[in-house]
């Protein structure tokens, strides 16, 4: 691998732009490290994942601009553009990470409030008088 390799990932509102290099193992979130950027050691462990799978944890710096959405849908969207990373460094890690689900983009989003009601579903509570 010459050249960096670069891919998108999205989640709810979330979208992160990954930049793959060998190096390392330094992971960079909108210039801070991923673990100063994501507090909860369960969205570190998001982030960590594709790499765990293919064992490349100490070989690869990336480098990821996240934007939009909550602390969650971005690193579960960092987590995709990961994997669709690794995918173009090397087609082999393909059985792996697609075993482990990491090259699905998950389609659930926030439903839109309807009119008449109080958010999404829930309705206005009617008195009986």
């Amino acid at each position: 691998m010459e050249k960096q390799k670069n891919a998108v990932g999205r989640r709810k509102e979330a979208v992160t732009r990954v930049f793959l290099t060998r190096g390392e193992g330094k992971i960079t979130i909108n210039d801070k490290d991923y673990k100063q950027y994501f507090s909860l050691v369960y969205l570190q462990n998001q982030v960590e994942l594709p790499l765990k799978t293919v064992e490349g944890l100490d070989k690869y710096d990336i480098k990821i601009n996240a934007a939009g959405g909550g602390m969650k849908g971005q690193a579960e969207a960092a987590k995709l553009g990961i994997a669709r990373c690794l995918l173009e460094v090397n087609a082999e890690f393909r059985p792996a990470l697609k075993a482990a689900g990491l090259l699905r983009r998950d389609p659930r989003s926030v439903e839109r409030k309807k009119p008449g009601r109080k958010k999404a579903r829930r309705s206005f509570q009617f008195s009986k008088r």
